[in-house]
């Protein structure tokens, strides 16, 4: 009962992260494609405006999930990474650069120095997730077992392209959707409708990403595409659908504060539909949750702490992301930074 509970809070903070690295990786996609400097400069500063004062929180969602893998399911840890270190290694140093490219973006006086800045926090914030989807392909479509070596097909299959697209195509979505709202707040009428734009074809391409994915699954993916097409994985995915359909049509009434709500959901609601389509097992189909798990004191206490950390972590977490939507939480000034000119500045 305590494994079930733990795999089921793994899955949980896992559908947190997602939803909550939205902004950050979807307004990295925006970034890349926002166009050159003089064209890009308004959706750029939107940009960096609304994601400034919360965009290193998502992590923490990050750290509970390394937290719940190598002390609740030690054996399906080792198994992961053995099998996964490269994908999982170019998702860290993406990370890594995404958060160096976009902390030292804002600083930089020189324009060259802001266009290399920039263009590593973008092409990092769709490598990260597309690495980190990859890795949940391979482990969906039963190529990650107990002593399964790294492989370029353990990550580079069909099924993995199509969950790195998906993941891509999700934060792109939540990015524009979280970006119109953004937009609004800050008084930039114009990139309202640009980025309710980009939410809809965003949403469109994530569309038929699904509908490629589905005989993708069916052939690549059988176990999970049972659970997917019948049960609650079925009903859960079935109810992402809608919310998904719900974020676009509060999109066209201009209620940005329910859409985001609703992309939210459509987000989190797909990851618990893949929850539901792999139980009982860890990694399909040869490692349930209760093979996997721990000693049973390490589950107790784990179960503890966990419980502990979300008391004491999740209210300030909605704290944040609360005081952010109200426009409590301004990013740092130049004077804050104590960013000086230095010759050659804007050129």
């Amino acid at each position: 009962m305590m494994a079930d509970v733990i795999a089921w809070l793994l899955v949980i903070v896992i559908a947190a992260y997602a939803c909550a690295g939205g902004t950050d990786y979807g307004a990295g996609f925006w970034d890349l494609t926002a166009g050159g400097a003089e064209r890009g400069k308004r959706p750029r500063w939107l940009i960096d405006h609304a994601m400034a004062p919360v965009w290193e929180v998502n992590n923490v969602w990050l750290i509970f999930i390394m937290i719940i893998m190598w002390t609740g399911f030690p054996v399906m840890f080792q198994a992961v990474f053995e099998a996964l270190w490269l994908p999982l290694a170019l998702a860290a140093v993406g990370q890594v650069l995404r958060g160096a490219g976009f902390a030292l973006r804002k600083p930089s006086r020189r324009i060259a120095q802001r266009r290399v800045y920039g263009a590593v926090f973008a092409i990092s914030s769709l490598l990260t997730p597309f690495f980190l989807g990859s890795v949940l392909g391979g482990i969906a479509s039963g190529r990650v077992a107990v002593g399964t070596t790294a492989s370029a097909d353990a990550w580079a299959n069909p099924t993995s392209l199509m969950a790195g697209l998906l993941a891509i195509a999700a934060t792109a979505f939540l990015g524009a959707v979280f970006l119109c709202s953004d937009a609004r707040r800050f008084g930039a009428d114009d990139l309202v409708g640009y980025f309710r734009l980009r939410a809809w074809t965003a949403f469109a391409v994530l569309v038929v990403l699904a509908l490629v994915a589905l005989p993708v699954t069916r052939d690549d993916a059988r176990y999970v595409w049972d659970g997917l097409t019948s049960g609650l994985g079925l009903l859960t995915a079935v109810l992402a659908g809608v919310c998904g359909l719900a974020a676009v049509l509060l999109l066209a009434r201009r209620m940005y504060g329910w859409s985001r709500y609703s992309a939210v959901a459509t987000v989190a609601l797909a990851v618990l539909a893949w929850g539901f389509a792999q139980r009982p097992y860890l990694l399909p189909t040869t490692l349930t949750v209760s093979d996997a798990a721990g000693a049973a004191h390490s589950l107790r206490w784990l179960g503890i702490v966990t419980l502990i950390a979300i008391v004491l972590v999740g209210p300030a977490l909605v704290l944040v992301y609360r005081l952010d939507t109200k426009g409590r939480l301004e990013p740092l000034t130049d004077a804050d930074t104590s960013a000086a000119g230095m010759p050659g500045d804007n050129q």
